[in-house]
């Protein structure tokens, strides 16, 4: 018995050790370390670091109008791109799992941006908006798009649903596949229409997809940076600047490290409740078959 208790912890060493370490060392240290520095003003460079305890927290609340403004923004973006994402996600799952000659070849062609990289994507549509648009002329395309603050958060919009909507895409495809033809020809037999199908069969029975489609979309509209950073720089005059962007920029440009710190504890905390949340009123309508 003894000797099968011992084989069983080196298992858990062999294949979780490993992990745990990474883990500890590349997530956990960094993140008290955070905590730590968030009470301080260290500058990110200096090796005295000085105790501030919570002056951080409350300039951030008091005094500092961009941070603010940069949630406000972040929330309004977050609350657009999880919507259409995951509609535009869901929609595109539905028409593809239908029995299209072209849909693996469609299928490809909806998740290959989310394979390029954000700054890379962001560069690209950066000329497209700029260039390629103008070349086309007519009223919708000769906007400032990267010029004015409507125009701006709409086009990040734009390019994150381009770039993220064909990875829920997938998970959406996944949970469709696994509703069993025999309810949805069941209902149909009984007279139900499409539209009810829809409405009280496979929609019901997707949900676990939603659970996750939901909380991806959250954390990356939530964590937006590389689009925010290639696209406008948080342009014109921050009005389009994300939180991370902001705390980017506060830690590193600035090199007030202590506040960005802080920034980023206060970010961590809000993102984590809205998921616990998000993922509890989403787990409370899900089906099992």
């Amino acid at each position: 018995m003894d000797r099968k208790k011992s084989s069983n912890w080196l298992y858990q060493l062999t294949f979780v050790g490993p992990s745990a370490i990474f883990f500890f060392l590349i997530v956990a240290v960094p993140f008290f370390l955070g905590l730590y520095y968030s009470f301080t003003s260290w500058n990110g460079i200096s090796k005295h670091v000085t105790w501030v305890g919570l002056n951080n927290y409350i300039h951030i609340f008091t005094k500092d109008p961009d941070f603010l403004n940069s949630f406000w923004f972040t929330v309004k973006f977050t609350v657009l791109g999880v919507v259409l994402t995951n509609v535009l996600g869901f929609i595109l799952a539905y028409l593809l799992t239908k029995p299209l000659a072209t849909r693996n070849v469609m299928r490809t062609v909806f998740f290959m941006p989310h394979v390029i990289g954000g700054l890379l994507l962001g560069f690209i549509w950066q000329f497209i908006f700029v260039r390629g648009f103008q070349s086309i002329g007519g009223p919708f395309f000769s906007l400032p798009w990267l010029g004015t603050e409507a125009t701006s958060f709409w086009a990040i919009v734009i390019v994150f649903i381009w770039q993220n909507s064909g990875y829920l895409m997938v998970i959406y495809i996944s949970s469709l596949g696994a509703i069993p033809s025999s309810l949805i020809e069941a209902a149909k037999v009984d007279g139900a229409s499409r539209k009810q199908v829809l409405r009280h069969i496979i929609l019901p029975l997707v949900m676990p997809g939603v659970t996750v489609c939901l909380f991806l979309a959250i954390s990356w509209s939530f964590k937006l940076f590389d689009l925010n950073l290639s696209l406008t720089k948080g342009g014109p005059f921050k009005s389009t600047e994300s939180v991370a962007l902001n705390i980017y920029n506060e830690a590193f440009n600035i090199s007030r490290f202590g506040m960005g710190s802080a920034k980023a504890i206060i970010f961590f905390i809000i993102v984590a409740i809205i998921s616990i949340l998000q993922v509890r009123a989403t787990k409370s309508r899900e089906v099992e078959v």
